[in-house]
């Protein structure tokens, strides 16, 4: 078997580690096959993954806040410690009322997503426009126009569609991450030479 392990200036290269990691490819399939599970579950039960999705985002909001007190304490002049201790009570705030509302929460966060995501496509298609000749647009355009008509969709649908947009994002977005976690760990599993 060839030595993987270093380059030829002596350096490690990533063969080497692809060989170091090849026994280990059980537990990237597994972690694949997990959060496909989750993902198809966050799709069969929508509603209940967005709303624990936004409760999450609630509790770190409210974690930062506390982290913005507590560095706020320790800051050394009368205008950051209020600035700091301000910062990190409206976080604790907007934390408590996502956690407290979380279906008004789930709303405002769909608004967003569909505003951010109308954006990013126009972007996009200027970006794609903007292209010296030559260059591959095509695809740069299309994303575009995809990324504008879904953000279109969120808007056509809000905010009746608040309460499983962000659950369905949810569950692709695993089914998607296991999907490659899966295809990392079998293409390691074909360098074990077992």
């Amino acid at each position: 078997m060839a030595d993987y392990s270093t380059d030829p200036s002596g350096r490690h290269a990533l063969g080497g580690a692809i060989h170091r990691l090849s026994v280990q490819w059980k537990y990237f399939v597994g972690l694949g096959l997990l959060a496909t599970l989750l993902g198809a579950a966050a799709l069969t039960l929508v509603v209940a993954s967005t709303i624990v999705s936004v409760v999450t985002l609630g509790v770190f909001i409210v974690l930062s806040g506390i982290g913005e007190v507590v560095i706020g304490t320790r800051s050394r002049s009368w205008g950051r410690f209020f600035l700091w201790i301000l910062a990190g009570l409206l976080y604790i705030a907007a934390g408590a009322a996502v956690i407290a509302q979380p279906l008004f929460a789930a709303s405002v966060f769909t608004l967003l997503l569909g505003a951010g995501l109308v954006a990013t496509g126009l972007i996009r298609v200027w970006l794609g426009l903007e292209l010296p000749p030559g260059q591959p647009s095509g695809m740069v355009l299309f994303s575009g126009a995809i990324t504008t008509a879904l953000g279109v969709l969120i808007f056509i649908g809000w905010p009746g569609n608040s309460l499983y947009v962000l659950g369905l994002m949810l569950g692709l977005d695993l089914i998607f991450y296991g999907w490659g976690w899966i295809g990392f760990g079998l293409f390691l599993r074909r360098h074990t030479g077992r």
